[in-house]
């Protein structure tokens, strides 16, 4: 089996609409794709976005806001700003 397509998405804050093409992405195609969110710097998931998501069932209520810095050293095939 080959390995997964990685995908990052990258926004200001990872707040909100990084956090929720990750978990959309995730929820649709995880199977096919290794999927990331980072902002330019680390804010929190805002509690919007949480909701509108759960709207649709998908639950992104444990994920964290990430900074760009934490992946500096991690290689994507796709970076997908937001």
């Amino acid at each position: 089996m080959s390995e997964k397509t990685r995908v990052l998405f990258l926004c200001t804050g990872n707040s909100a609409r990084s956090q929720m093409a990750e978990g959309l992405l995730r929820h649709l195609a995880g199977d096919r794709f290794e999927v990331f969110s980072a902002g330019t710097f680390a804010t929190f998931v805002r509690p919007q976005a949480i909701e509108v998501m759960d709207e649709i069932s998908i639950d992104i209520s444990r994920h964290r806001s990430k900074s760009l810095d934490e992946f500096l050293d991690t290689p994507f095939d796709y970076v997908v700003t937001v």
